[in-house]
């Protein structure tokens, strides 16, 4: 009776020892699946277009990894469920973010696009005093043609791309709008008659 007594008592100690171990075990596989869920993520565009949830996912990150340093495998192993699911999560965001993306850069087009009519009306009627800068907005003109129609047809597959050369639309509008402002306040210089031809007489 003692002798199987003895028996079950190194059975339970074997099974804590065994118990033990395991929890001792460095979550490796967790591990492995939060860094394959974060580069799921960046794949997506979750930095571009999802980058609320991608950082709060390496807040989480960074913790599992202290834990792992530490030797905290059971809380390291949680960190790492944990973050996995936050960059799934960032990861199913894309979407959303790409989305309300495009919706601005289409509305941003609309107004740059509005504004540069204005603009060329402008131009045409202060013609007359644009003899230095014709040149500038000949040029800038077509570019910015060229930019709008391109930064357009990005839209849809890269919202982003397409908001930042709006961007840089928008700062040629801004400075041809001054330019113009400027032109349209400075007084008009009177024309220098010519040489040799004398000013007609009104007859009597």
């Amino acid at each position: 009776m003692k002798h199987f007594k003895d028996s079950v008592s190194w059975v339970v100690v074997l099974a804590l020892a065994l118990v033990f171990l395991g929890c001792a075990k460095p979550p490796e596989a967790e591990k492995q699946a939060a860094d394959a869920a974060m580069k799921a993520a960046v794949t997506a565009g979750a930095e571009q277009y999802a980058a609320t949830d991608l950082g709060a996912a390496r807040t989480i990150l960074a913790t599992a990894e202290t834990q792992m340093k530490e030797k905290n495998y059971k809380e390291a192993k949680q960190a790492y469920l944990d973050a996995k699911a936050a960059f799934d999560k960032a990861a199913t965001a894309v979407a959303a973010g790409k989305q309300a993306a495009a919706a601005e850069a289409n509305t941003a087009a609309a107004a740059l696009e509005e504004a540069w009519l204005k603009l060329e009306a402008t131009a045409k009627s202060l013609e007359k005093r644009m003899k230095d800068q014709k040149e500038a907005w000949t040029a800038d003109a077509a570019a910015f043609t060229e930019g709008l129609k391109a930064a357009k047809d990005s839209v849809a597959a890269d919202p982003a791309g397409a908001k930042t050369k709006l961007g840089e639309l928008k700062a040629v509008v801004d400075k041809w709008d001054a330019a113009f402002k400027e032109l349209a306040a400075a007084p008009v210089k009177p024309e220098a008659p010519t040489k040799g031809v004398k000013p007609a007489v009104k007859k009597k």
